[in-house]
């Protein structure tokens, strides 16, 4: 079975299928320490791009989009590769969502990255937000179909060759989808062999959308993640996929990493996968998938693979009108009484 290294979007852009995930790569100082030095980032970046990673995701609520672009211009400089030949995926924050706000938030990404324009840029949320993250803040009047038609705007202004959301319910999609004038070119969600979101990545397939997984290997760095003020966030528990009998079987088997099995499933299905790292080997190492080929008995396995909810609960969304995860917190609060 031959894997394509690139899916198509419904306006023929084609995305990488791999690529580097940049959240917790962070350039900011956090009270007495780091989550990742700037020049951590830059060097992280570096290492991809020269291993032959050809897509780099972030988003303005990382806060590392100016050491990427740091990143960026000195490899071009150096005539590693030209603009045209990275992809570059970066997200509109929540308090920025309004569409009359959009433009000056892509503007200020694009500043940061060094960029003329980003390759894909995505609603980061369904939810939009005054200038804070509190309930109320949130603009009740501003829906997911006015915030996709401010990013279609930014599509016809070149400003971005494709345009996509993140985080959205599958209502949500069928909502933008009735309305818009340029459809959903990709939707980036949480998935991993425990959260495999099929019937989201159905309903992304019947409207031609691609899908990007973002903690594909289960984000085993989420619970050192912190905020810029230091705060640390509560994570609920679950398996780790790395861990999976499945998993380490056929990493044995195939002489490769727990990681890159879990990679590989993804890719498979036509899903592209952004794992973040800032540790060079890696890096090298989670690029290492296109040599190798899941069986249709394997892929079957991992499919069947008990499903576990979400890990990523977003939980500042509560309380807002358009909280893409309300029924599932409902569920989640019975299932535990």
């Amino acid at each position: 079975m031959s894997i394509s290294k690139f899916v198509t979007m419904s306006n023929g852009v084609k995305m990488p299928i791999f690529g580097l995930g940049t959240w917790q790569a962070r350039s900011y100082k956090i009270v007495k320490s780091y989550q990742s030095s700037k020049e951590s980032v830059i060097s992280s970046v570096k290492t991809a791009i020269n291993d032959g990673y050809r897509l780099i995701d972030t988003a303005a609520a990382y806060f590392n989009e100016e050491a990427i672009g740091e990143a960026l211009a000195e490899t071009f400089k150096e005539g590693k590769i030209k603009r045209e030949d990275i992809f570059i995926t970066t997200k509109c924050p929540p308090t920025f969502l309004h569409p009359q706000k959009q433009e000056d938030a892509i503007t200020s990404s694009l500043s940061k990255l060094k960029l003329d324009y980003v390759d894909l840029y995505l609603a980061h949320f369904p939810c939009a937000y005054g200038d804070e993250l509190k309930p109320e803040k949130a603009l009740h009047d501003c829906k997911p179909e006015d915030i996709w038609k401010g990013l279609e705007k930014l599509y016809e202004k070149k400003l971005t060759r494709s345009i996509g959301i993140s985080n959205f319910n599958v209502e949500q999609i069928h909502r933008i989808s009735k309305s818009a004038k340029i459809p959903i070119h990709n939707h980036q969600v949480e998935l991993h062999l425990y959260f495999q979101q099929d019937d989201l990545v159905e309903v992304c397939k019947k409207y031609g959308i691609t899908v990007t997984a973002y903690a594909p290997l289960g984000s085993p760095g989420r619970t050192s993640y912190k905020l810029p003020n230091g705060f640390q966030p509560t994570w609920p528990e679950g398996p780790a996929p790395l861990e999976n009998p499945i998993v380490q079987h056929l990493a044995k088997k195939y002489s490769k990493t727990p990681a890159q099995i879990l990679l590989r499933h993804l890719i498979q299905k036509g899903i592209a996968v952004i794992p973040k790292s800032t540790n060079a080997k890696r890096i090298t190492e989670n690029h290492q998938i296109f040599d190798f080929e899941l069986d249709e008995n394997e892929m079957k396995n991992l499919y069947n693979v008990a499903q576990q909810p979400r890990l990523f609960w977003q939980d500042f969304l509560i309380g807002h009108p358009e909280d893409p995860y309300k029924e599932e917190r409902g569920k989640q609060q019975k299932n535990s009484v």
